[in-house]
């Protein structure tokens, strides 16, 4: 899933994902992106951090409130930092991994694919 409130990098981001055959779920801001974890239950999800109505942080902070054990992926999206890719030990301001805008939409796509591997690999 993929939350943005920026049209055009949502379409950009989603197709990268849907072109590596990826069921993509998008939302406008924070509120909307909640609504739509609790029906999809997406195995990763992708928040920018500045947004309308309810911010990235607080978006991030209750979909792993809300996931539990059955935590998914999350990563903030945000264009404050130009630095690569990081990823923390325990999420910080409720993500796991920080990805800055100007990464490449095909590099958050190979990012995000091997966190998802990794995460199937330590629950089997």
């Amino acid at each position: 899933m993929i939350i943005d409130d920026d049209p055009f990098f949502l379409k950009v981001l989603s197709d990268a994902f849907s072109e590596n055959n990826y069921i993509v779920y998008t939302a406008n801001d924070g509120m909307e992106g909640v609504r739509i974890y609790l029906e999809k239950l997406p195995d990763a999800v992708l928040s920018d951090l500045v947004m309308p109505r309810m911010g990235g942080v607080s978006t991030c902070m209750e979909i792993s409130r809300l996931a539990g054990e059955n935590t998914p992926v999350i990563a903030l999206l945000t264009s404050m930092f130009q630095e690569t890719p990081h990823e923390h030990e325990v999420p910080e301001m409720g993500a796991k991994v920080h990805i800055p805008k100007s990464t490449r939409p095909i590099d958050i796509v190979i990012l995000i694919e091997q966190l998802l591997d990794r995460n199937r690999f330590q629950q089997s």
